[in-house]
């Protein structure tokens, strides 16, 4: 058995954003669609709703009215949950409380027909302890979409303990058929895209918390360097700060307090105090009418040193020493090769972020990581306490010079793009070697689901195998709570790394 039969009814029940979205996925999909909901009159509500957004696509010439005319009427409400009886699948989008789950596909189960898939569409859940309370748990699965579910592409389908293999198979096939795509997934929390997202959040939060940047620059940093689509701070404001606090503290309480998913303290004041984001009008960011817009921190002109001396090819910045020479800035060569940075005129070195800090080194400014250093618009450098004036002037001036804004930050090991790029390669390496997912489900996740511009594997492909061990290991020798040790599985694929470059 594949993908339902578009002769099959496809039942959801729960009549929220997001079971109206699916709906509308499964309408457009040729299915006869039953809405259900506990509230009277609720499912009629949810009916017109997503007959007017049809009615729209019509308009936008997205869909022709034949085509609108016969979806609308395969839509119907249901007053009772015996309504669904005949349907081939039903999915569940109710509140995210295990009890209320568990209730409902309990008296799901004397109602549909053996044959009928029953799906959650839980994102924080266990899918296990979902379908733990059913006789035949095996015909439970996990349908994760992403919301707006009619327009991101992505869905997890995530397999209990007890699902069969049948039935997960069938669900893949069916949100293929339905123009999605699946990635499979074991049931673990967060499944993939909440688990290997944490970093993107946490690390923006924790160069907060030290004090090494407001908002605005780290978000600018993330966006215009690391080639994000939008920054940690804006991103939790859209999402609300209470759903995405709640997502963390689910996935930290599931891994037994695991330090790598500690939520953010910070965060937790700005949920208490009610600056919840967009929703309310203040978050990170103030959405009041007449408020002013935060800026990034941007260094004043500076001007361009004549000159620099490469040591090394740079690493994953290779491609700076191109754009310097282009930018008529003189690059001399040493033929000693000390390692892999640039020497200023003044002495000073300009270094890309290694997880080290600036101050354990004489006049030392690091350069973050950049998705595409030609592409990028803006650079950020670290600097202590003790970089000498002239140094950090000329590393500001060479940037410019390139073309780019420069953020001054604090003296953070790792800075922000690289330390969250190797934090997100680290447990996307976990993940696989806990039988989680596959290395192209996990890229395909990550792209898709939240629109990072490399899936992790990809990452590591660019920027060599063993990079991200190796800031890592800095990391934690410099922070040793455990939060930034390289998991075993990454460790393992670096040394296994170093040793075939080593014999060959």
């Amino acid at each position: 058995m594949t993908a339902l039969d578009l002769a099959g009814p496809v039942a959801v029940v729960g009549t929220g954003t997001m079971g109206q979205g699916i709906a509308q996925v499964a309408l457009l999909a040729g299915h006869l669609v039953r809405l259900y909901d506990t509230a009277p009159g609720r499912a009629r509500e949810a009916a017109g709703a997503i007959g007017a957004r049809i009615d729209r696509l019509v308009e936008k010439n997205r869909l022709t009215a034949a085509d609108g005319d016969a979806a609308r009427a395969r839509l119907l409400p249901a007053e009772h949950l015996t309504d669904l009886a005949d349907c081939a699948l039903v999915v569940e989008a109710v509140l995210e409380e295990l009890g209320a789950k568990q209730e409902l596909f309990r008296a799901l189960e004397d109602i549909v027909g053996e044959d009928c898939l029953l799906a959650t569409n839980t994102s924080s859940l266990s899918v296990t302890a979902v379908g733990g309370a059913l006789r035949n748990p095996g015909r439970l699965v996990g349908l994760h979409f992403f919301n707006p579910a009619p327009l991101l592409p992505l869905v997890e389908v995530v397999s209990g303990y007890a699902t069969d293999v049948s039935s997960a198979t069938r669900a893949y096939e069916t949100a293929r058929a339905w123009g999605k795509t699946p990635v499979a997934c074991a049931d673990t929390p967060g499944f993939i895209v909440n688990r290997i997202a944490r970093p993107f959040y946490a690390e923006a939060f924790a160069v907060y918390e030290a004090q090494g940047a407001e908002p605005a620059t780290i978000d600018a940093v993330l966006r215009e360097c690391g080639g994000f689509r939008m920054g940690a701070f804006e991103l939790t404001d859209l999402i609300g700060q209470d759903v995405n606090e709640s997502v963390t503290h689910s996935v930290w309480r599931s891994f037994f307090h695991d330090v790598r998913f500690t939520p953010s303290l910070a965060q937790r004041r700005l949920v208490e105090s009610g600056r919840l984001g967009r929703k309310s009008g203040q978050g990170w960011y103030d959405y009041r009418e007449g408020a002013e817009p935060a800026e990034p921190h941007t260094a004043e002109p500076r001007p361009a040193p004549a000159y620099v001396v490469a040591e090394g090819d740079l690493g994953p910045a290779s491609e700076l020493l191109a754009l310097i020479r282009e930018a008529g800035v003189q690059v001399r060569e040493d033929e000693e090769d000390h390692g892999t940075r640039l020497v200023l005129p003044g002495g000073g070195q300009l270094t890309l972020a290694d997880g080290q800090t600036s101050v354990e080194f004489r006049d030392v400014v690091y350069f973050d990581l950049a998705f595409d250093y030609r592409k990028a618009t803006r650079i950020a450098l670290s600097t202590s306490q003790d970089t000498s004036a002239q140094t950090l002037s000329e590393a500001i001036g060479l940037f410019q010079a390139l073309g780019k804004d420069v953020s001054v930050i604090g003296d953070v090991p790792g800075m922000i793009v690289a330390r969250t790029v190797a934090r997100i390669v680290d447990l996307a390496h976990d993940a696989v070697a806990k039988g989680v997912a596959t290395e192209e489900d996990i890229d395909t996740a990550m792209r898709l689901g939240v629109n990072y511009p490399l899936g992790p594997f990809e990452w590591s492909r660019r920027l060599g195998r063993t990079w991200a061990c190796s800031l890592l290991d800095d990391l934690h020798e410099r922070d040793p709570s455990g939060r930034y040790a390289p998991s075993l599985a990454l460790y393992r694929h670096s040394y296994a790394t170093e040793k075939r470059e080593g014999a060959s």
